[in-house]
């Protein structure tokens, strides 16, 4: 198992694909009385912040966005399988990072495509684990309730089922789902109601609900509408 701190690349997929480019967003060149304290970063407010974060971090450096989100963070967290470079992981890092989840975890290959996540992966915790048997034997050294999200047969509503506050959400590998190792190892299978014709939501998408689920039951609401 290692650890890639937010901000670096580390297992993120270089290819052409890829992008570190972030969209325009925000503000120009600081216009008020000048900033002074560590968290302020002089070349943004030189030049301006164009980066996609809530206005609350406009012209922070990134290691002191990090660590103001690390004081704060939720005590659930997200896992996927990635035995086929799963593109999905970029949208759940970013979704992850949207709720403050505590770390993401990648379990399976260790390198990723990037490219969903928006360049979010600089302000998000996110793991490796090379196998099932590593991520879940963490899981448990941490106290935290394993929890996979798939559609299967005996599966437990997630609508009507109470989520632990210290959790991991597993996801599985696009078309495929969870493993039968992640399945065996889950305290819990939850499955989300759907009501067309298709089989099964992406795994981006399960994983959104699935975090949306535990902001409900644990997150504060306001707080999270304060922008």
């Amino acid at each position: 198992m290692t650890t890639d701190e937010p901000g670096g690349q580390q297992g993120a997929d270089d290819s052409p694909f890829a992008s570190d480019s972030e969209p325009m967003h925000g503000v120009g060149p600081w216009e008020g009385a000048p900033r002074d304290g560590a968290r302020w970063d002089p070349e943004l407010l030189r030049d301006g912040d164009r980066r996609n974060v809530v206005d609350r971090y406009r012209y922070w450096r990134l290691d002191a966005i990090v660590a103001d989100l690390d004081a704060h963070r939720h005590d659930f967290h997200v896992a996927i399988e990635n035995w086929q470079h799963d593109f999905n992981i970029g949208s759940v890092v970013r979704t992850a990072n949207a709720f403050l989840a505590s770390e993401v975890h990648i379990v399976g290959n260790r390198r990723w495509n990037r490219r969903g996540a928006m360049v979010t992966d600089r302000y998000q915790h996110v793991r490796h684990h090379p196998t099932v048997e590593e991520f879940v034997a963490w899981a448990h050294e941490e106290g935290l309730t394993v929890i996979g999200i798939d559609n299967l047969p005996g599966s437990v509503p997630i609508e009507t089922y109470d989520l632990p506050r210290r959790c991991v959400l597993v996801f599985g590998q696009e078309s495929v789902g969870l493993t039968d190792a992640v399945r065996e190892a889950a305290d819990a299978t939850l499955a989300i109601a759907q009501y067309g014709s298709t089989r099964s939501i992406n795994a981006g998408a399960a994983a959104a609900i699935a975090m949306h689920s535990w902001v409900r039951q644990h997150g504060d609401i306001d707080a999270g509408h304060a922008g």
